[in-house]
């Protein structure tokens, strides 16, 4: 991992002065820390990429709400059970995945 990158993911981060940072620039910076800080931002990673597939940019976009759902589960799932927030964002995931493939709601 390119340490310039992870130095900028960082600076961004602490720039945001958000609680969880959201959207495109929330995917890149947790996506880029996960990969050398997984136990500590990947539960945000998934809490976003669950978000992220409510987003009007994918709304018309099923492959691709499915692709950031299969990302938050595969996420979640890889944290430690003893990460205290991997029950929580893993519940979460797989009930946005559940309603994802269900569908919308049909009007009776």
């Amino acid at each position: 991992m390119d340490q310039d990158i992870v130095m900028r993911a960082r600076v961004m981060l602490l720039s945001a002065n958000r609680r969880v940072v959201r959207g495109v620039e929330g995917l890149w910076i947790y996506r880029i820390l996960t990969r050398v800080e997984p136990e500590a931002y990947g539960s945000k990673l998934a809490y976003v990429l669950v978000e992220a597939s409510t987003s009007p940019l994918v709304r018309d976009l099923p492959e691709r709400r499915m692709a950031l759902l299969d990302e938050a589960v595969a996420v979640a799932t890889a944290l430690s059970p003893a990460n205290p927030f991997r029950d929580k964002v893993l519940a979460r995931a797989l009930a946005a995945k559940r309603r994802e493939l269900e569908g919308p709601p049909s009007a009776s």
